[in-house]
């Protein structure tokens, strides 16, 4: 596999082996994303470069951002979000006041109406439903916020995965996430059932079977998938 170059420490050139490539200072430049590209910006404007240091478009927008399964967000000059594929041709016709990044051929979007939903590679919101945030799919499932107060899970083509909504909750990591509830954070599974009773100022996923967490006590412990404390 080619080694791509890295962007330099002040995010205005790129470095290869530990020289500096391209013989070009950007006003920002990102790294590089599978194909090989990577968004700069000079004074012409932000658009993407190859592992040559060339641009691949002749078109310069406000914004760009960096390559998710071939597909790039980008901002134009009537602030219009949208992606565009490794060649620089848009990838759909429709506008959005907000882009994230494709992850397994969904994308996380918003409408100039303010509602957030998951788009398809071609452009086309999966489900019918508007939300008030959405997040990336991880492994089939996303995070989506009902109200400032009420979360839960959908699947692919925008299904409920549980009846469970909680006041703040994270994607699923290796089959559970961390969850939300009036008396604090604690894991669930996928059918929204907490693993244990106990609940902590704050949590992290499982990592090969255990979590780091604090308890109200500002105390910093780990757990394991059962709940059982292990004390730092």
């Amino acid at each position: 596999m080619k080694k791509f170059p890295e962007f330099s420490e002040n995010k205005k050139q790129f470095i290869l082996n530990g020289k500096t490539v391209f013989n070009k200072k950007f006003i920002e430049a990102l790294k590089f994303h599978k194909p090989g590209l990577a968004p700069v910006c000079d004074e012409s404007g932000s658009y993407h470069i190859n592992l040559e240091g060339e641009p691949i478009y002749k078109e310069r927008y406000k914004r760009t951002f960096g390559y998710y399964f071939e597909k790039a967000t980008v901002i134009d000059q009537n602030n219009n979000w949208y992606h565009i594929d490794i060649y620089g041709n848009r990838a759909y016709i429709e506008n959005y006041a907000w882009c994230g990044n494709f992850q397994e051929e969904l994308c996380s979007v918003k409408d100039f109406g303010g509602n957030f939903f998951h788009i398809n590679s071609l452009g086309k919101r999966i489900y019918s439903t508007n939300y008030k945030y959405v997040g990336d799919f991880k492994d089939g499932f996303a995070c989506v916020m009902i109200d400032h107060k009420k979360f839960t899970h959908i699947d692919k083509f925008g299904n409920l995965l549980h009846d469970k909504y909680f006041s703040d909750l994270g994607i699923f990591h290796k089959n559970f996430a961390i969850a939300k509830d009036q008396n604090g954070w604690f894991h669930i599974d996928k059918q929204g059932l907490e693993l244990y009773p106990e609940r902590y100022f704050m949590i992290e996923p499982f990592y090969n079977g255990f979590a780091f967490a604090e308890n109200f006590e500002n105390e910093k412990i780990i757990i394991d998938e059962t709940g059982k404390v292990i004390k730092i």
